[in-house]
């Protein structure tokens, strides 16, 4: 197995970045450093396919949803649902 190389690196990060950043490492019961790693892991190698890139490209375009179909957040958009339900 190929060893990874690891270079140290100094950032400066807002103040509430980085206690959200070491919120959410804890949260997950790890490092600080393991966690921002694995995020901008996640973020520099997984790019979105062709279907999910088209399906991003219709659903900002709008072209096909009235506005009122349109939520700002998912905690309206689950509301919603829940009323539809009622």
């Amino acid at each position: 197995m190929a060893t990874i190389v690891r270079k140290p690196a100094s950032f400066r990060l807002r103040a509430d970045l980085l206690e959200g950043l070491k919120r959410n490492a804890a949260r997950e019961n790890r490092t600080l450093n393991n966690y921002v790693e694995s995020v901008l892991l996640d973020i520099v190698y997984h790019e979105p396919n062709e279907t999910t890139k088209a399906a991003i490209k219709e659903a900002m375009s709008r072209t096909e949803y009235p506005e009122e179909e349109l939520y700002c957040c998912a905690e309206d958009m689950f509301k919603a649902i829940e009323d539809d339900a009622k």
